[in-house]
C-alpha cells in the first residue's frame, strides 16, 4: 500500500464528473463529501437513449453552475481549492471534453494541481468515502462493477492496483436492463422501472437461460434478444401479454440477471480465495442485487459492501475521493492530459 504523504486537514479538493449525460460536481475533505451537486440531462427520455451530441451541449451549459453550487453548498472560497479531480475517461468523448476542458482551465487559473481519474476506479473506490452506514472494504478485495457501459470483476490489491479478471464480451448489464425496458414499452431508463415491477412479481414465472461462456466474463446480447423473441411470440398469441403480465415478466428477467452475477461472483472467489465484495455503478443501485449481496453474507460467509445511492449512479463524490487519494501520493497530471473515451481501468 502507498504512503500517504500529504495532510488532509485543510486539503479541499473539487471533484467533476462527465463522462456521460450527468454534470456533477462535489468537494471533499478529509474522506467526507462536503458538497455532491448533480444536474441530470431529462431531454434523453425521448429518444430512449443518451444522444452524445446532446449531451455535451448540456453540459456546456451546466457545469459552470454545478461547479459554482458544489463550491458554495461546501462553504469554501475557490481559492482554497487544492486540487481539481476530473473524469478523464471512459465514457463519451464530447462529454469527456466538456469536463476536461473546464478542470484544466480551473486548475491553471487557481494555480492548484490537476488530477485525472479514471471512471470505473472511481465507482469501486466510492466506498472509501466516509458516510454513514457505509464501510470501507479491506485489501484485497473483488468488486463487481454493473453499469449501463460496464460489467466487470475486478481484483483489487490496493488503491491504484487493480486487475479486470472478468468482464462482458459484448454488452453490459445495464444495457440489457434498459434494452429489455425498451422491449415492454418502458420509458428510459428501463432498469429502474423493471426493478421496480419485480418486486410486486413471481420470478419463477417465467424461464430465461443464462449465457453460457468463461467462468468469470459475461455476455447479455443474447439474454436481450431472449427476451425479444419470447415477447413477440407470446404478444402474437395475446395483443395484451405484456400488460396482464409486466410485473411476472420483470421478476422473471431480473431474476435471471442477478442469479447470473451471482454465479460469476461466486467463480472469482473459488479461483481467488478473496471473499470480500464490493458492487459499484448505476446498476448496483438494483433492490434484488443488493438483496442478493446481503445474503450472500450469510448464506457464504463472505463480507459484503454495497454504497449508499448516492454514490452509486454517476457522480462527483466518487472522482473526489480518487483525487483525495492521488493527491494525498502527489499522483498528478500534467496540463496537456487528454480524455479518453475507451481507456481502460
Amino acid at each position: 500500500m502507498p504512503v500517504l504523504v500529504l495532510s488532509q486537514k485543510n486539503c479541499y479538493i473539487l471533484g467533476i464528473e462527465s463522462s456521460c449525460d450527468d454534470t456533477a460536481a462535489a468537494v471533499i475533505n478529509n474522506g467526507v463529501i462536503l458538497s455532491n451537486v448533480v444536474a441530470t440531462q431529462k431531454i434523453h427520455e425521448e429518444y430512449g437513449g443518451v444522444v452524445p451530441e446532446l449531451a455535451s451541449r448540456a453540459h456546456q451549459q451546466n457545469i459552470v453552475p454545478v461547479v459554482h453550487q458544489a463550491i458554495h453548498k461546501a462553504n469554501i472560497d475557490k481559492k482554497q481549492l487544492s486540487a481539481i479531480a476530473f473524469t478523464s475517461g471512459p465514457g463519451l468523448m464530447g462529454s469527456l471534453l466538456v469536463g476536461t476542458s473546464f478542470s484544466k482551465s480551473l486548475a491553471l487559473g487557481l494555480d492548484i494541481p490537476l488530477i485525472d481519474v479514471n471512471h470505473m476506479q472511481a465507482h469501486i473506490l466510492a466506498h472509501f468515502i466516509k458516510a454513514e452506514g457505509q464501510t470501507a472494504p479491506n485489501f484485497p478485495f473483488l468488486a463487481l462493477t454493473i453499469s449501463g457501459g460496464h460489467t466487470q470483476i475486478v481484483k483489487v490489491t490496493d488503491y491504484f492496483e487493480m486487475e479486470v479478471i472478468g468482464e462482458t464480451i459484448d454488452d453490459a448489464v445495464g444495457e440489457a436492463f434498459d434494452k429489455a425496458g425498451k422491449i415492454l414499452g418502458l420509458s428510459y431508463p428501463g432498469g429502474p422501472l423493471i426493478d421496480k415491477y419485480a418486486q410486486k412479481g413471481n420470478p419463477e414465472r417465467f424461464k430465461f437461460t443464462k449465457p453460457k461462456v468463461k467462468p468469470l466474463d459475461f455476455s447479455f446480447s443474447g439474454l436481450k434478444t431472449a427476451v425479444l423473441y419470447f415477447v413477440e411470440k407470446e404478444v402474437q398469441k395475446n395483443p395484451d401479454f405484456i400488460a396482464e403480465n409486466l410485473e411476472d415478466i420483470c421478476a422473471s428477467l431480473q431474476f435471471t440477471i442477478i442469479d447470473y452475477l451471482m454465479d460469476k461472483l461466486k467463480n472469482a472467489v473459488k479461483q481467488t480465495g478473496i471473499k470480500e465484495i464490493a458492487i459499484g455503478g448505476g446498476v448496483s443501485a438494483n433492490s434484488g442485487i443488493r438483496r442478493a449481496l446481503t445474503e450472500a453474507e450469510a448464506r457464504y460467509g463472505w463480507k459484503t459492501h454495497i454504497p449508499k445511492f448516492e454514490f452509486c449512479t454517476d457522480n462527483a463524490a466518487m472522482i473526489a475521493i480518487v483525487g483525495e487519494l492521488k493527491y494525498k501520493n502527489k499522483l498528478f497530471a500534467e496540463n496537456n492530459v487528454v480524455a479518453k473515451a475507451r481507456l481502460k481501468l
